[in-house]
């Protein structure tokens, strides 16, 4: 039966040891008796450690190509928790991430399986092998829009607030741990405590939500931030996530002390298109999203993973078309899409006052450079960073990340320029119908549960 390698590693946790050279887990120094597949589970789940173990990798990992119930993994990783002193509740050392797989949560410390140990009170005695840093973590938390839909968010790092609208297909579970968007996620939350969620229709928000209109991605933005009792804050924005802070900077100026906006766009693609070819273009990839998807058809999720990781790895790439299949359904992700195509800003961005950074990648296939200037060009006294990459979604070692995290970090860390005064945008205004109408402000809410 292939199982996952021995490397001769222990790894401790709490009064527990898991020693892969000796196939044996002890606690307290005494062998506990542990059935093979079991011990091969929590094998394999402990040398992946720093990440999530998709289901299939595991049973791949573990049973190799043999054909698996889903009830055996099930019973397997039971008896895994209860071998380790962990249930499904507390899930201490094994957490599962529900319809993705799971992920070992405890304090880790490992040591070379080879090095002599002559009693179990060598391993255990009173100068252990320091443990492992604690990674970064998230802390996931709903809150109810007001048409009663659900919105996951999550707050991760220490200090002042920076605020990340949802963006077209995200997950928080499955990002945190995605070398697709775990830098992004642990670069943002270094030094400021992040607040993101999940739009409605994706990852751990409602995913039946009927209206998924440009409007409730305002309002829904406007949710969170009083759900995290947020009174003042920056907006980091991403793709379409940038026009839904354009709209919300201009409908609070009081509450965003500063934007950035990455790969964004005023215009989505339907309404920049100019010719007929264009249009039916847009249409036909929305059109085929349903039956791409729905016949769960890798070569169109490949698609469009190609056209936001051109320069991806095989691992990311996997990770990217995965997180397509996960967070949502096909129709849903069409209309998602949809309503990102018909977004205008344009007026809007004109009455932005809060200072504001833009960067955009030279060769983005998603949002042309040419969106990027055009919505520099727009904001008064916007300033405009090109990255050399053809990445929409920068990956962690090309040089365009570097120069990303620098220009941010600056920007953030620079004193918050006094806000121009600015009328709130009345019924009179020209641009009212662009605008959903703002609701009272509300107390944050009391009915947050974490994860």
């Amino acid at each position: 039966m292939p199982t996952q390698p021995q490397n001769g590693l222990i790894y401790r946790f709490g009064e527990y040891e898991l020693d892969t050279r000796l196939h044996e887990l002890r606690r307290a120094g005494h062998a506990t008796r542990i059935e093979p597949q079991v011990f091969s589970v929590l094998a394999f789940l402990f040398a992946a450690r720093d990440r999530v173990v998709l289901k299939d990798e595991l049973l791949d990992g573990v049973w190799g190509h043999r054909y698996v119930a889903p009830t055996t993994l099930n019973s397997r990783i039971k008896a895994a928790r209860q071998a380790v002193g962990d249930d499904g509740t507390a899930q201490g050392v094994i957490r599962t991430v529900h319809g993705i797989g799971f992920r070992i949560v405890a304090d880790v410390a490992e040591h070379d399986g080879e090095r002599s140990c002559a009693t179990a009170e060598c391993c255990l005695g009173p100068e252990p092998a320091p443990p492992a840093a604690r990674p970064l973590e998230q802390h996931i938390r709903f809150c109810t829009a007001d048409d009663g839909v659900q919105l996951a968010y999550a707050t991760s790092g220490t200090g002042p607030p920076l605020v990340k609208p949802a963006n077209w297909l995200t997950h928080l579970d499955y990002d945190w741990e995605s070398p697709v968007w775990r830098h992004w996620l642990q670069a943002l939350s270094t030094g400021h405590t992040l607040v993101r969620y999940d739009e409605r229709g994706c990852g751990l928000s409602d995913r039946d939500a009927e209206d998924l209109s440009f409007d409730a991605w305002v309002r829904d933005l406007e949710t969170v931030v009083d759900a995290a009792g947020l009174d003042r804050f920056p907006i980091f924005a991403l793709s379409q996530g940038c026009a839904v802070a354009i709209a919300y900077a201009v409908r609070h100026p009081e509450r965003v002390s500063r934007l950035v906006l990455y790969g964004g766009y005023s215009r989505g693609v339907m309404k920049r298109a100019r010719t007929p070819e264009q249009v039916e273009e847009v249409t036909m990839v929305m059109q085929g999203i349903p039956l791409g998807w729905g016949y769960d058809n890798p070569a169109f999720r490949a698609f469009f993973a190609a056209r936001f990781l051109p320069e991806g790895t095989a691992e990311q790439t996997k990770w990217f078309c995965d997180l397509q299949r996960i967070t949502t359904t096909p129709a849903t992700g069409a209309r998602l899409l949809s309503t990102a195509a018909t977004i205008d800003v344009t007026a809007l961005a004109q009455l932005v006052r809060a200072p504001t950074l833009v960067l955009h990648a030279t060769g983005d296939a998603v949002a042309a450079f040419n969106e990027g200037r055009r919505l520099a060009a727009l904001i008064p006294g916007a300033r405009f960073v090109p990255l050399e990459s053809r990445n929409h979604v920068l990956l962690e070692h090309e040089p365009a990340w570097a120069r990303f995290t620098d220009e941010v970090r600056r920007f953030l860390a620079e004193d918050a320029d006094p806000v121009v005064p600015a009328s709130r945008v009345t019924s009179e205004s020209p641009v009212s119908s662009l605008l959903p109408p703002p609701p009272p402000r509300s107390a944050p809410r009391s009915r947050s549960r974490s994860r």
